[in-house]
Order: C-alpha cells, then structure tokens, then sequence
C-alpha cells in the first residue's frame, strides 16, 4: 500500500486550554520535555511518512521547531552539550508543508475543514494513494517503539478494506465522554455513537481520530463541503458515514499503545505523569 503522506490539523484557539493556548498553541504544550505534537509526528516517521502537512493558525509556533536552530546547535557544541544536538535536530528525509486555516476568510468549522483544506496540495489527481489523517492534540504513546500508523496501514492492507481508523479499548463505566465505534463481525467500521450511555453503547471502543484515507474518500470530502453542514459544524464522522452507506470499507485497528487525549486540562496532567512514572521514576 502506498502511504507517505500525512494531514494534521493542529489550527483553532485550543479554548478547552485557555488561558494557556493564548500564549502556546495546545499542540505545543509539553508531555514531559517534548510538545504533544512531536509524539504524533515521530510515529509517522517510523512508519515511513515522508511528507506532513500541518494545518495551522497564523504564526504557528511548531513550524519553527521543525526548522533547524543552527545558532543554538553552535551553542551546544561550544558549551560541550554535544549530546543534545540529536534531541533538537528535525527528521530526516521529511518535509513539512504548512496549510494555514483561514477563518477570517473561511468562518466554517469542523474536524472536515483542515482535511480539507490540506487535501488540495496533498491529494494528487494522477497517483493513487492512502493519505494518513490524525488530530494534533493527542497522541498514542508505544513503550514498544513500534507506530501505531504502521501498524494500522498494514492491518488494512491485510484485511482489504478501503480506508482504516484506529480505536482505542476505554472503561466501559466511561464510554459516554466518548465516541463510541460499532463494528461488525468483521471488524469494520459501522457508525458512531456520541456519548451513549454504558447500556446502548456497542463497544468500550473510542474513536482515536486517526485514520487511513484513499482518494475515494477525499472525493466525499470535497462534496460534503460543498453543502451546508446539516448542524452547522463539519464532522469529519459525516462523510466517513456517507463512505460507508454507499458500500466502502473501514477497518477499525485497535490501538497497541497507550491513548493520551492531551484536549483538556485534565488529560493533559493525566497523561505527563502517567509518561513520568513510566520513564523515569521506575
């Protein structure tokens, strides 16, 4: 399968993490010593991801930690901190494209915009491919190091479905703060269900917003933004609905690692000292 594309939308206020995201874009905000962001992008990397597309606000703060800080390398090997030269270098062999979201311009909002919008320079006419999409503010962490897109890429090529999304197993007494995955006997994707109570939820399986689009799918994409959003927001969920009404399959990957959903305050503090205990306080 061809997969060396990957779309992250990392725009918005982050008001979930104000007054903070004023001054710090919430993709930014550290999980120990790196920004939430770079967990994301690391496990593309290992899975082969050769060119990321952020979506991004004015000013975006990540653009410039993947840009080399040559005066602050200088300053590391002058001071005998040679070590943590690799710790600061970007990726190699990765390029990363910035899409910026508009909203003066464009006021429509909704997890389908940024997808949207990055598609226009990420899809292209003529070669057929799978395009990675996974939201910026959470991550999953693999103390194995492995990647959970590689791991997800091949699982749909093994099952030869048409697109993929990753899942993640939660409490079954807290799958109303989620959105809860049915499946079928199979194991592909059959719908949604927002927040439903522990006794009509069909799994403890929550959407980990990371999924594994072919080119059919972007099309549904570009049509289902063509027309007013039936709530007014844009739900990435309602053209991945529409894919598979018309008779397209989604495979759901289980997660092999560890979710951590950095969108509130709670998680966020949840998540550093669950990674704290883990790596350094063994």
């Amino acid at each position: 399968m061809n997969c060396t594309k990957a779309i992250i939308p990392v725009a918005g206020y982050g008001t979930r993490r104000l007054p903070v995201a004023k001054a710090i874009e919430k993709c930014m905000l550290p999980l120990l010593n790196r920004p939430i962001i770079d967990y994301v992008v690391q496990d593309c990397v290992r899975a082969g991801i050769t060119d990321i597309y952020f979506v991004v606000s004015e000013g975006a703060q990540l653009k410039r930690f993947y840009e080399r800080d040559l005066s602050l390398e200088e300053y590391l090997k002058q001071t005998g901190k040679e070590a943590l030269v690799d710790q600061i270098m970007p990726p190699e062999n990765v390029r990363f494209h910035y899409v910026h979201q508009n909203t003066d311009v464009d006021p429509r909002y909704g997890t389908t915009v940024p997808v949207w919008l990055a598609a226009h320079e990420a899809v292209a006419p003529d070669i057929d491919e799978h395009i990675l999409v996974v939201m910026g503010d959470q991550c999953i962490y693999r103390a194995d190091g492995g990647s959970e897109v590689a791991d997800l890429i091949e699982q749909v090529e093994q099952a030869g479905t048409d697109c993929g999304m990753v899942a993640v197993e939660v409490p079954r007494e807290l799958v109303s703060n989620y959105g809860i995955v049915e499946q079928d006997a199979q194991g592909n994707f059959v719908k949604i269900w927002e927040r439903p109570s522990i006794e009509e939820a069909p799994s403890n399986l929550n959407n980990a917003s990371m999924y594994l689009f072919d080119k059919e799918m972007f099309a549904r994409i570009e049509e289902y933004m063509q027309r007013p959003a039936a709530s007014g927001e844009y739900e990435i969920v309602d053209p991945i609905n529409s894919y598979v009404a018309d008779g397209h399959t989604f495979y759901v990957a289980k997660a092999r690692g560890k979710y951590l959903d950095c969108g509130t305050v709670e998680g966020w503090v949840q998540a550093n000292n669950w990674l704290l205990e883990r790596r350094y306080l063994k």
